[in-house]
């Protein structure tokens, strides 16, 4: 097996894990992050995910974001956020960084997190 294949299957196996013991210990947190992240997959559906930082990050050509549970909450962190639009609280002070914070399942905004992932999209392509 290639050295960039076995890497493909060691994430795999760690964000399964992570996901796995999320729905044990959290089962509210495990819902809201399978929720968020079926919405990165369907607007992304060749999106490429990592196990990093203790969660699970996305890109396309570049690392956009990624799905991090916190005691509270689960943090949807924009790598870019500073150029995103949104009618959603986007919260951080940094340079670039910005996060939303999930704290329950919200369906009406499943349509501004799309609008969010769209612009992401077009930002990825500059």
């Amino acid at each position: 097996m290639s050295k960039s294949k076995k890497n493909i299957v060691q994430t795999k196996n760690q964000i399964d894990k992570f996901i796995k013991e999320l729905r044990t210990s959290d089962f509210e947190k495990y819902e809201i992050l399978i929720w968020l992240r079926n919405i990165v997959w369907d607007t992304f559906p060749k999106v490429n995910e990592t196990f990093k930082y203790g969660g699970i990050v996305f890109s396309l050509k570049e690392n956009f974001g990624g799905l991090f549970v916190s005691k509270k909450h689960v943090s949807f962190e924009f790598s870019y956020g500073y150029k995103l639009t949104s009618k959603l609280k986007l919260e951080g002070t940094g340079k670039y960084r910005r996060h939303l914070k999930v704290t329950h399942l919200n369906k009406e905004m499943k349509k501004d997190l799309i609008s969010l992932l769209e612009q992401i999209r077009f930002l990825d392509d500059d």
